[in-house]
């Protein structure tokens, strides 16, 4: 077949800054690649095309997501391409470097490029032996390459040398190769802020700072210092593909429970998620209720707040989608959902439960006193309130102990604010304010000029 650019489909999750794609092989057979858990996206896009997905690669062991493959292989047939190194405990296709997969004129090529993992493989799609595009996973990515700590401190160094090599392998591909990573914008896998997701060889050749490093050692220092903190699930996810995620028969249940239900799921050790949006959260909730507004995150702060042994009890608002935290939930392995709360906070009142309310105010009406910023460091270091203590929120229940009495505390928006609001509450803070807006809003509101120095941070 003759490629076409319109037979490459990205499907874009923007909560967790990833992309898999969707390749039309012309005879209505598809190749997935890096397919994550939650396929709706993948099989509405199948379905418009009339498609079967033939095949599914995965470029590496993922740590921010289940992978869909096995999913795939049970719904569709398909042949799950995947690295042989990676020995993985279910039916696939074992590829070493330079193995070629005939997809039915057009062939796909593997390419060693470990890493961001020691098993990692780019495919490199050929037509008629001419290069059409690689993917490359959580090797070369738009702007930088995927972070290298993910096995450890111990490997950190050696993996970000290999990862050296696999760059500069892909960069001497054609300066015209189209270049299709997983990570992007919004990815904790190192991947820097911007709106691209798809690049060429030769514009990565003129603008990634990394291959522009003078050698191995400076790319390795480069490559080092841009690596910011994690998801905690992050440590559990690439056995978990290694053996392979359950097959599901249909979107999984999220049961109603009466107040007295939920009540007893907390009693024995559940814990409650109020996914509501933060004003509504702020009005009234459940007491010791972590707050996770559902949007395009929710699945980040879930896996890194949260331990995935605990039964899950949801509180939502009136409209929102269950069934979008049931996939938020399970696409990184979180399996324990309780159910939801039946008729939500008035239920609950109803039933005479024990309820809060937090402080959530616009930067006008917010007091002078003490400035938690809970925004990831680089976020922090863009420019912040003059003397704002920084507690990332991802680290924040370790450190509560930390935070200032009647704190105002504050993210870009408002929504992680008040998820750091409820994890303080949870451990015994009062008095806590958080601001509805960013730190240019607070900064404004009380003729501060914002501060790019490092001398707030812990």
């Amino acid at each position: 077949m003759g490629f076409a650019e319109d037979h490459l489909i990205p499907l874009v999750d923007e909560g967790l800054g990833n992309s898999a794609y969707l390749l039309d092989l012309g005879d209505g057979r598809a190749l997935a690649v890096d397919a994550a858990r939650d396929l709706r996206d993948l099989h509405a896009a199948a379905r418009r095309r009339g498609l079967s997905v033939a095949y599914a690669a995965d470029t590496h062991l993922h740590a921010d997501f289940l992978s869909g493959a096995v999913q795939l292989a049970h719904e569709t047939g398909a042949s799950v391409l995947a690295s042989a190194a990676g020995k993985r405990a279910f039916a696939h296709r074992g590829l070493a470097d330079g193995d070629e997969v005939d997809l039915g004129g057009l062939r796909l090529r593997a390419l060693a490029t470990p890493g961001h993992t020691d098993e990692h493989l780019s495919f490199l799609l050929l037509d008629d032996g001419q290069e059409i595009g690689v993917f490359t996973g959580g090797s070369l990515i738009v702007g930088s390459a995927a972070r290298t700590d993910l096995l450890g401190a111990e490997r950190t160094e050696e993996l970000a040398r290999a990862q050296y090599h696999s760059l500069h392998r892909l960069a001497a591909l054609p300066d015209h190769t189209p270049v299709w990573p997983t990570h992007g914008a919004g990815s904790f896998c190192s991947a820097p802020p911007g709106a691209e997701r798809i690049t060429t060889i030769g514009a990565q050749k003129r603008t990634n700072a990394l291959l522009a490093a003078p050698d191995e050692d400076a790319f390795v220092r480069r490559l080092l210092a841009s690596l910011g903190t994690y998801p905690v699930y992050f440590d559990r996810l690439s056995e978990h593909n290694r053996r392979g995620p359950a097959v599901l028969a249909c979107t999984p249940p999220l049961p109603a429970l009466e107040a007295g239900q939920a009540r007893a799921l907390l009693a024995d050790g559940g814990q409650v998620v109020d996914v509501r949006p933060a004003a509504e959260y702020a009005a009234g909730h459940i007491s010791g209720a972590l707050s996770i507004p559902l949007r395009e995150q929710f699945a980040t702060w879930l896996g890194w707040l949260l331990p995935d042994t605990a039964p899950l009890v949801f509180v939502a608002g009136e409209g929102q989608d269950l069934e979008e935290v049931v996939w938020q939930a399970y696409k990184i392995g979180y399996e324990r959902l309780a159910g939801h709360l039946a008729g939500g906070m008035s239920a609950w009142r109803e039933s005479g439960g024990a309820e809060a309310v937090t402080a959530f105010v616009t930067a006008d009406r917010a007091p002078a006193g003490p400035y938690l910023d809970v925004r990831q460091e680089a976020e922090y270091a863009g420019g912040h309130v003059p003397g704002a203590l920084h507690l990332e929120l991802g680290e924040l229940s370790g450190h509560a102990a930390d935070a200032p009495a009647g704190a105002v505390v504050a993210c870009g928006h408002g929504e992680r604010a008040m998820t750091a609001a409820s994890v303080l509450e949870r451990a015994g803070h009062t008095g806590v304010t958080v601001l509805d807006g960013g730190p240019a809003e607070y900064a404004a509101a009380h003729g501060l000029r914002l501060d790019t120095a490092h001398g707030g941070a812990r």
